[in-house]
């Protein structure tokens, strides 16, 4: 099967594009869009095949949930069973945008979705294709990033066929994700809110219109998982990876060893034959941006081993160190 490549403005995305990735999605077919966070693989929400042929072309765990995104709230109740209180107040504030809620499911979630348990993870994208091609199709859409299970995320449409060429049907091209890395989850069937997964909106964010809430992200390995994401190692290039205190050291002695190494740092560093850099900004909502699509090009590099300088701690660097640490982890 060959994959289709469909450009649309990022913008105003052309009816006409939205149409014809809406028709293949309601016919039982996949197809790869941007949202304001990383590029998701689409389907049916309510078609079984549909579904299998997303966790066959991801090599995903039938463990590992799936998000459900819809176009606003409303879209979401039918799929929800007892919506809180609190999820109007967050959804008033953040929606559309990446913050995903954990709640109850209703019988009209299948539960392929949720790994056998009784929650559903929704949200409402912010991205104007996002948008425009779920309500171009009427359909709740459940969207995983558009890439082998484990790896990096996709932030390009290049990304996304690097890894599922001939395994999907269409992917709309607008262009990179201006966020980088996946959304917010926060699991709000329980007192407190329990954060699952940090992300681009943040703790503090959170805490502004609920109040105080649970940012343990450990999860119990004997339940059903509620969220995406939350294998030990996740979001990893192909090639091994290490944060480090003090890259320049770390560097020094791998090179001394005459391995070819990969530099992510906010130093402003020059690429040799045996290192290359990918510099990053010092601020939070420019790293995360630019991280993922860094971390592709070095594996398309070709180096040996990837230092990844330690970024700042602090809240706002919250979900930056939770996908190095998951990518760093040993396989």
């Amino acid at each position: 099967m060959q994959t289709r490549l469909l450009k649309v403005n990022a913008r105003t995305p052309e009816a006409e594009s939205l149409d014809k990735a809406a028709a293949v999605l309601r016919a039982g077919g996949l197809v790869a869009f941007p949202t304001e966070t990383v590029y998701g693989l689409g389907a049916d929400a309510s078609n079984p095949a549909a579904l299998a042929r997303v966790f066959a072309a991801k090599g995903r765990p039938a463990t590992n949930p799936l998000i459900i995104h819809v176009p606003d709230l409303a879209a979401a109740l039918p799929l929800v069973r007892g919506l809180p209180p609190m999820a109007h107040a967050l959804a008033e504030r953040f929606w559309p945008g990446p913050l995903t809620l954990v709640v109850y499911r209703s019988d009209r979630v299948l539960p392929m979705i949720a790994a056998g348990g009784p929650t559903v993870a929704l949200r409402v994208p912010a991205h104007p294709v996002a948008l425009g091609l779920l309500r171009a199709c009427g359909l709740p859409l459940a969207a995983p990033s558009a890439n082998p299970s484990g790896l990096l995320s996709p932030t390009t449409a290049e990304h996304v066929l690097q890894g599922l060429n001939g395994k999907i049907d269409m992917v709309l091209d607008a262009g990179p994700t201006p966020g980088g890395l996946e959304s917010t989850v926060l699991d709000i069937t329980v007192t407190p809110p329990r954060l699952l997964r940090p992300g681009l909106v943040t703790a503090a964010q959170i805490e502004a219109v609920v109040g105080r809430i649970e940012r343990d992200t450990a999860r119990d390995a004997t339940a059903p998982a509620r969220s995406p994401g939350l294998q030990e190692r996740h979001y990893a290039p192909c090639t091994p990876l290490e944060c480090a205190a003090d890259g320049r050291q770390r560097i020094a002695a791998l090179r001394r060893q005459g391995l070819r190494i990969g530099w992510v740092t906010m130093h402003d560093e020059c690429s040799t034959a045996d290192l290359i850099v990918e510099r990053l900004p010092e601020h939070v909502a420019g790293y995360a941006a630019g991280l993922y699509a860094a971390l592709h090009r070095l594996d398309q590099a070709g180096v040996e081993r990837i230092i990844v300088d330690r970024p700042p701690d602090g809240d706002a660097w919250l979900a930056v160190h939770d996908r190095l640490q998951r990518a760093a982890a040993h396989a």
